[in-house]
Formats: C-alpha cells, structure tokens, sequence
C-alpha cells in the first residue's frame, strides 16, 4: 500500500478501529457482466432498509430513471448506451450466452455471434421503448453495433474512509464487519461528510438534512444474513462475502472473460494500494471507470490534512517567534 495515501492506517479496518476479536472483513463484488439490470437490488434495498421514496420521476434519457446514488437511493443500477466497437463485440457476446451459431436466449434470433450481438443490443438509439424490440423491426441487415452497460453502484466503504475523518459527532462509525455507518440520531446534518466522499455516494435527505448511504445491512450482517440486495439479485452479479475470497473469485472471472476475448474486462476498487486503500465495495468493469460515472483514480480527501496541520504549527510558531524577537529588540 502506498502510505502517501493514508490518513490513517495501515489498513485492516476493524481491529484499526478498536475492535478487538472482529470477523474477517466482508463486502460486496459486483460482477457487472452479468447484471440484467432488473432493479431488484434497489428494491430490496428500499423495502429492508425503509428508504422512502424518491417520487415517480421519468429522466426522458434512459430506461435507468434512478439517476444516481442519493440519500433515497442507496442502491443504483446505471444502464449506460454504448456504440460498440468491433473489440467489445466478444464482451457482448459473452454476456448474451452465444453459443456457436445457435443464437442466444432468450429472444435473440439465431445466426452467427455479430449478428447475435448486433440483435442484443439494438439501434444506435433506443430512447425511450418502441412497439416492438429495439432493432427487432428493422432487419438484422440495418442494425448497428451496440450494447448495454449495466451496473449496480452502491457505497465503497472505503478502508480509508474520509467521511468518518471529518464527522464532527461520531455519527459515521466503522462496524465490526468492516463496513461504514451512520448512525442517523446522532448526525447534525453538518454535510461534512458529503463533500469528503470521493465517489459522491453520501447524500442528505431533503427535509430531514441528516445524511443517508448504504449500512450494507449491518443488521442484516448481525444476524448471520446477506444484505438485502445480493440476496435479491437474480443473477450473482452482487455477491457477497469475505472480501479475500470474493477478490480471489473477482480474478478468476476476469481471466476467463479476457480467454473469451473480453479484452476490457478489468477490477475497479479491489486493490489495497490505491488512493482509499481498497474498497469494501469493488467491481469488474466492461469499459473504463468514466463511463460507468466512476472516478478512475479515487484518492481519500483527507490524505493532505496531516501535512497541512504540520505546516500550519511551523507557521504559528514561526509567528510566534517574529513577535517574541520584535518586542525583545525593541527593549534593547
């Protein structure tokens, strides 16, 4: 790890934290070829955590309506509309479950695996639904290359977490599991929190003012269960464990898909050196971390604070010294 990153550290963050005989630290690996983009996960979220709801909002740009990670949306499964280039096709391929020329299942028409991929993903511009199936109507012939991306973000719970540095109140708390919490009766609603947060997941709640993120059910977890939304996803993207065994698992399923030829198959939060330490929340991504809304070099933003406290004492005391010596050559 590099310790330029580190407000703190080094980095098993329960025992750091002053847990004394803590379980191995679990979290979540996010497998996003395999994500549907069904939702379940965010309804789960909402119906086990009491998240209220967000109003009937249509965004007019997407069939993802969600938008973004909020203070009401602790889960958000993102759909991102992509050209495809000949390169991602495999990728395409391989999350359709092209088999040879047999076509896909469900509900892709039989032909060879361009064809299957070009069927899966639709025209150019899907917009909002039509009254058949994206390209379907056209012709095999006048569909275009392009896909889905779909992921479901939720809370890092970054090993070096800068919302819990900069919580005046303790209301942000580091659980036994690992995981990052807040505790809503004591928060003041200061939003300290919200603008330390490297991903932006923080949010505070309209009328309410406090902050609200995912717990990663820590309920749930107290009572031996799967948080909610893992338990809900149909598909394994969201799997959920200790986090040496689902990185161990989380590289595995990168090598075979780069074998299948998904060449940009790749980690997103899994590696201990980078700029939070690691995140209790990592992902396997298609494509770069931008275009899923993701910063591509996250860096925990209390990293400098050290330094500045330094530089501050050498001032004051530099100060303090100027005067002491003016008033002292005065008098002589």
């Amino acid at each position: 790890m590099s310790e330029g990153n580190s407000f703190f550290g080094p980095v098993d963050p329960a025992p750091d934290a002053g847990w004394v005989g803590a379980p191995e630290r679990v979290g979540f690996f996010t497998d996003t070829s395999v994500c549907i983009g069904c939702k379940a996960c965010e309804v789960a979220c909402k119906e086990w955590n009491g998240v209220p709801s967000s109003g009937f909002d249509l965004l007019g740009m997407s069939y993802d309506n969600t938008g973004a990670l909020t203070a009401n949306s602790w889960r958000h499964v993102a759909f991102v509309e992509q050209s495809s280039s000949a390169g991602s096709a495999g990728g395409a391929a391989v999350a359709a479950q092209v088999v040879g020329d047999s076509g896909t299942e469900p509900g892709v028409p039989s032909g060879d695996a361009g064809a299957a991929v070009r069927g899966a993903g639709g025209g150019e511009f899907l917009g909002m639904p039509g009254s058949g199936p994206p390209g379907r109507l056209s012709g095999v012939e006048e569909r275009s290359d392009f896909r889905w991306l779909m992921m479901s973000d939720v809370c890092k719970h970054c090993t070096h977490a800068a919302c819990l540095d900069v919580c005046p109140t303790g209301s942000l708390f580091r659980t036994e599991f690992g995981s990052v919490v807040v505790q809503e009766d004591i928060c003041n609603g200061c939003g300290y929190c919200v603008s330390a947060c490297p991903y932006g997941v923080i949010d505070r709640r309209a009328g309410d003012g406090r902050a609200w993120k995912c717990t990663l059910c820590y309920d749930r977890l107290g009572a031996g269960l799967t948080p909610a939304c893992a338990q809900a996803c149909p598909t394994e993207s969201i799997q959920f464990g200790p986090l040496a065994r689902l990185r161990e698992r989380a590289e595995e399923r990168v090598a075979v898909l780069r074998e299948r030829g998904v060449s940009g198959a790749r980690l997103y939060g899994h590696d201990p050196g980078d700029g939070v330490g690691g995140d209790g929340a990592f992902f396997l991504l298609l494509d770069e971390p931008e275009v899923y809304g993701l910063p591509p070099d996250p860096v925990v933003t209390t990293r400098d604070l050290p330094r500045m406290w330094r530089r501050a004492g050498v001032a004051a005391v530099a100060m303090v010294a100027a005067v002491v010596a003016s008033f002292v050559g005065g008098s002589s």
